[in-house]
């Protein structure tokens, strides 16, 4: 079997040489299937890194009618988390308020001081459990607290969020549809030069067969070419996203720190990288295994 195993390798390659063009051709598509489909998983990625960061970090704003004493300030509290759905909640008062608008307003700040009072509300920030950051448990959230007799007015909601996820869907669907045409153009193009290899050694194959040679012997460099063929595209493709990635990197970090909040953009991980390979040779393996199949029936008519 040691001595076997060079033989049969050696046979695949020479089968590669011998499809020329169309062996080619089908790394290529075989490429950019695995190309269109990582690249719009790269970005799924990133928008799901995202989606789940801005849940997390979901508010919901009640502001209060008027300013609770010191003294009432954690029975009010107590009372907003009774309403149910709250993971956690923080009290911001009217001075606290106006301290943060002061920072936000930087050089600005100074406008403030013309204000005769504090116009601003004092505030209960809520953090809704994992369960409500959904749109309709966000609102449900909302109506609950909106019925307190303290509460002037909430804000808060997960719209823009659930949009990005539907986007997030939507690249997820598209990346699948794009991959699946050229993943079938490429099966197809792997199996036109198996068979070609077939059809210029049909007569080395009957002799080998009338010399004793098993029906492995004989199959297996196909296989073998086309899982080859296979994992050479899917290399290539991991290898451009990766060179993509990195030239894109300066330029698109930037944005998404800007819109989305993510300090860095993340490419695929090693477990993903084998994923895309293993993709790859199998849809080479694919084409591999189809030739043969007409190659058996060919012979047998």
């Amino acid at each position: 079997m040691s001595s076997l195993l060079p033989f049969l390798i050696g046979e695949a390659f020479r089968d590669l040489k011998r499809a020329g063009r169309v062996a080619v051709s089908a790394v290529l598509l075989i490429t950019l299937s695995l190309a269109a489909l990582g690249a719009f998983w790269v970005l799924s990625l990133n928008l799901g890194r995202a989606v789940a960061q801005w849940r997390d970090r979901l508010r919901v704003v009640v502001y209060l009618r008027e300013e609770p004493p010191t003294g009432a300030v954690e029975g009010l509290l107590r009372k907003v988390e009774a309403v149910g759905g709250i993971q956690r909640l923080r009290y911001v008062s009217k001075a606290e308020a106006l301290q943060t608008l002061r920072r936000q307003l930087g050089g600005q700040a100074s406008v403030l001081e013309q204000l005769s009072a504090n116009p601003l509300p004092s505030s209960v920030e809520v953090t809704p459990v994992s369960d409500a950051s959904t749109p309709e448990g966000t609102r449900a959230l909302i109506q609950r607290l909106s019925a307190l007799v303290e509460v002037e007015e909430v804000q808060g909601g997960t719209e823009w969020v659930e949009r990005l996820a539907q986007w997030q869907r939507l690249l997820q669907g598209i990346g699948l549809g794009v991959g699946a045409v050229l993943a079938l153009a490429a099966i197809l193009t792997v199996t036109t030069a198996t068979t070609l290899v077939l059809h210029v050694r049909r007569e080395e194959m009957e002799i080998m067969r009338l010399v004793g040679a098993s029906e492995m012997v004989i199959r297996v460099p196909l296989f073998l070419q086309g899982l080859a063929q296979g994992l050479l595209g899917a290399a290539v493709a991991v290898g451009g996203l990766y060179l993509a990635y990195m030239l894109a990197l300066p330029t698109v970090e930037p944005l998404l720190s800007l819109t989305l909040g993510l300090p860095r953009a993340t490419f695929f991980s090693p477990t993903e990288m084998a994923l895309l390979l293993s993709g790859g040779g199998l849809l080479g393996a694919c084409g591999g295994l189809l030739a043969k199949g007409r190659s058996e029936s060919g012979r047998q008519s």
